[in-house]
C-alpha cells in the first residue's frame, strides 16, 4: 500500500486546526485509560507516555495508562474492544496489529470493530548491516549468499519474517530469518555478528550517521530519508511493504465528537515545538506523521486486506 507519508506530515497542521473546535466542544466522562501494547520503559511506551503528560498539561484531561502487551497488540486490541466507545478509554497500538496481525490471528474481528483516532509517527523501516561486511548495495547481499555464505536475517514480527521470505525469493537466495524481541534486539545481533543483516525501523540512525551501519534497503513503499539511495523492495522485486505507524485506537463506533476531539488534541501536541511528545517523536522518527478521520479508518481496513495477500504470498 502507497502511503504519501511526506503529504501527510505535511498536512499534520492543517488536520489539527480543522479538528481543533472539536477539541474545545468535547470534556471527557472522567479520566481516559490509555492502554499501550508495548513494554514500559521502551521508546514506544515513552512516546505514549509523553503524548499523554503533554495532553494532560495542555487540556487538563487526566490519563491513566496502563500496559496490555503482547501478541503483537493483539491483547490489547480484544481488552479494549468491548469497553465504553464514550472516549474514555483508548489504545496505542501499531498499524501493523489491525492488519497483518489481526489477519493472522483469525480472531473474528476486524478493523471495523476499532476506532481509528490518529497516528503519530511513522518507521524508518530498513535492512540494516555492519559497515564492516563491507556489503555497499543490497547486490552485494545477493553476491554473498551466492557465493555460498548462509546469511542471517534478523526479524522482529512474523510479517517482517514474511517479508524476509519474499525478498529472498524474489532474489534467489535463501535467508536463515531470525526471529527475536523488538528492533534493539535486531540491532544488537547485528552489531555482535549473530545476524549478518536485519529489519531496524529508524534505531539505525546513528549508526549509519557515524558510519558504523548502512541501510541496503528502503522495506518502505518510498525512499528512506537518511539513505535515499537505497533501493525500495519494489525495486528488489518484492510488492509488499513494511509501511506502517503508531496509532491512537478506540472501540468501534466511537462518538465521532470524542473521537476528533482526542484526534486534534494529540496531533496539536506532536505537532507543537517545544512539548515533550514533538521533541522525542522528532529525534527518534523524523517528526510526527499523522492521519485521522475516515482516511485513518479506510487505512487500517486495507491494511487488513493486503495482508491477506501478503500471507498467501509467504505460503506459497
Amino acid at each position: 500500500m502507497k502511503l504519501a507519508l511526506k503529504t501527510v506530515a505535511a498536512a499534520a497542521f492543517s488536520v489539527v486546526l480543522a479538528a481543533s473546535a472539536q477539541a474545545d466542544d468535547w470534556t471527557p466522562p472522567g479520566p481516559i485509560k490509555l492502554m499501550i501494547a508495548f513494554a514500559a520503559g521502551g521508546g514506544a511506551d515513552t512516546q505514549a507516555r509523553l503524548i499523554a503528560e503533554d495532553l494532560e498539561a495542555a487540556t487538563g484531561w487526566e490519563f491513566i495508562p496502563e500496559q496490555v502487551t503482547g501478541k503483537g497488540g493483539m491483547n490489547l486490541a480484544m481488552a479494549i474492544k468491548d469497553m465504553p466507545n464514550d472516549g474514555s478509554v483508548i489504545g496505542m497500538v501499531v498499524t501493523e496489529t489491525l492488519g497483518y496481525n489481526m489477519r493472522a490471528a483469525d480472531a473474528g474481528v476486524s478493523p471495523s470493530d476499532f476506532t481509528g483516532i490518529a497516528t503519530t509517527a511513522g518507521f524508518q523501516m530498513g535492512v540494516v548491516s555492519l559497515s564492516s561486511k563491507g556489503w555497499n548495495s543490497f547486490e552485494d547481499v545477493v553476491a554473498a549468499a551466492q557465493a555460498g555464505e548462509e546469511l542471517r536475517f534478523g526479524v522482529m514480527s512474523p510479517r517482517l519474517a514474511d517479508l524476509a521470505y519474499l525478498l529472498g525469493k524474489a532474489q534467489g537466495v535463501d535467508f536463515n530469518i531470525v526471529s527475536v524481541k523488538g528492533g534493539r534486539a535486531v540491532m544488537n545481533g547485528v552489531n555482535a555478528g549473530d545476524m549478518d543483516l536485519g529489519f531496524m525501523a529508524g534505531i539505525q540512525g546513528k549508526g549509519v550517521a557515524a558510519g558504523d551501519l548502512v541501510n541496503l534497503a528502503s522495506a518502505l513503499s518510498e525512499p528512506l530519508r537518511q539513505s535515499p539511495d537505497a533501493p525500495t523492495f519494489a525495486d528488489l522485486g518484492v510488492e509488499f511493504n513494511s509501511d506502517g505507524a503508531f496509532v491512537f485506537v478506540g472501540p468501534g463506533g466511537m462518538d465521532p465528537e470524542a473521537r476528533d476531539a482526542l484526534a486534534a488534541a494529540i496531533g496539536t501536541a506532536i505537532s507543537t515545538e517545544g512539548t515533550k511528545s514533538n521533541a522525542m517523536i522528532t529525534k527518534a522518527f523524523g517528526g510526527p506523521f499523522i492521519q485521522t478521520g475516515d482516511a485513518l479508518q479506510q487505512r487500517l481496513q486495507a491494511e487488513y486486506d493486503e495482508a491477506g495477500a501478503l500471507l498467501q504470498a509467504a505460503s506459497e
